[in-house]
């Protein structure tokens, strides 16, 4: 990870890489029931693609009773928290700032830099897109 402002860090392709296989590595051991993945829409995508690919459970679109429901983070925790299902995963998880805790997740982040993922824009506000309040 590179911090490239203040407050911003971004996070490679190989940092990813290395979390999608952290985290197939635990699920079968922290969310063994888990027998398909879904991704939340926008963070949650690539990595619910990735860890399909690593654990060999299949991509679904809708999430079921033993799904696991992927997201890039918990940094506030309220998107997760309002997902349904039981097994979720995260590849970074802010403790300090975060409502919810997911079942599995890679790295701990306690600092309170933004995560600027690869396939983010690096010049993006560092504010989740629901709190920013441009029309």
């Amino acid at each position: 990870m590179l911090k490239i402002e203040e407050n911003k860090i971004s996070v490679s392709w190989w940092d990813i890489q290395d979390l999608i296989k952290d985290l197939a590595k635990k699920i079968p051991f922290e969310v063994p029931l888990a027998d398909s993945i879904y991704g939340i829409p926008r963070g949650g995508l690539i990595p619910s693609v990735m860890l399909s690919h690593a654990t060999g459970l299949p991509l679904v679109q809708t999430i079921g009773k033993d799904t696991l429901v992927v997201d890039d983070m918990t940094d506030s925790g309220v998107t997760m928290n309002k997902m349904p299902g039981q097994w979720t995963a995260t590849l970074f998880h802010k403790p300090h700032t975060s409502v919810f805790t997911p079942n599995v997740y890679s790295k701990l982040h306690e600092g309170d830099e933004w995560l600027i993922f690869p396939w983010e824009e690096t010049n993006a506000p560092a504010i989740q897109d629901y709190l920013n309040n441009k029309k």
